[in-house]
């Protein structure tokens, strides 16, 4: 059975996104920001089925994190999933819900594909700038990263400020709880396009950088994740998050 969590402002769902999304209600959030597993990291079936570890870690880094589930689809059935998952969150998001998702240079065609399929409005494409990546003799550095972003209907905005198409923002290994972690400080300014206070729904929590954002910037966070061993780490960092910032704990 999947379990639930609640403090003041965060409910968090351990569980398969699927499954859990289809219970929650029709027009319930402000805002979708999540960052799915990608099953890419290989041109061939065999490289893209291997371990996350190998796929997504320089091969001198000594760290190792809780597995990742889930990302060991091929092509076809990764767009056919994301396209189900996006369709839920376009039922639970409220009317003007912007949608951010995470994605690398392998798998951005596809979910622009995925993503108009499930109904959102897409608007465009905002590059994270890692400042770090593996060299490639005689290549481009892959430094970046993806934000899909897409709307419900129709674009309101929430700031009169003009916000940047790129954004950089290190990767501090020692300030990861898991193998693909983004920065808070990314999420922070990616919350920007969404209301003061609003209810964000993350299904792919993982070690919780989003919920944290959310906390930090006053606003509400519903979070699912598969992994037992991450939704562990996840609430416990986001009470820590909570007490730290003052939250009142029901």
């Amino acid at each position: 059975m999947d379990s639930r969590f609640q403090t003041d402002g965060i409910s968090l769902y351990q569980g398969d996104a699927l499954r859990v999304l289809t219970t929650l209600p029709v027009a319930s959030v402000d805002a979708v920001l999540t960052d799915p597993p990608y099953s890419s990291g290989g041109i061939t079936l065999g490289a893209r089925q291997a371990d996350p570890s190998q796929k997504y870690q320089s091969s001198g880094t000594k760290r190792q994190y809780p597995p990742m589930l889930g990302d060991a689809k091929d092509q076809r059935s990764w767009i056919m999933w994301c396209t189900l998952w996006l369709g839920e969150c376009w039922r639970v998001a409220r009317d003007g819900a912007p949608l951010m998702v995470f994605t690398d240079w392998r798998q951005l065609p596809s979910l622009s594909d995925a993503v108009q399929a499930a109904g959102w409005k897409w608007l465009g494409i905002v590059p994270w700038d890692k400042r770090s990546a593996r060299p490639q003799i005689g290549k481009f550095r892959q430094q970046c990263e993806y934000v899909l972003f897409a709307v419900k209907g129709r674009f309101i905005a929430h700031t009169r400020a003009c916000l940047p198409g790129v954004y950089a923002h290190p990767v501090i290994s020692s300030q990861k709880v898991h193998l693909t972690s983004k920065p808070v400080a990314l999420i922070e300014d990616l919350l920007a396009v969404t209301p003061p206070g609003a209810i964000v729904l993350d299904p792919f929590m993982g070690g919780g950088s989003v919920g944290e954002a959310c906390v930090r910037t006053g606003r509400s966070y519903v979070g699912i994740e598969l992994s037992q061993e991450y939704y562990d780490i996840s609430r416990k960092r986001l009470e820590s998050v909570q007490a730290e910032c003052g939250s009142v704990v029901e």
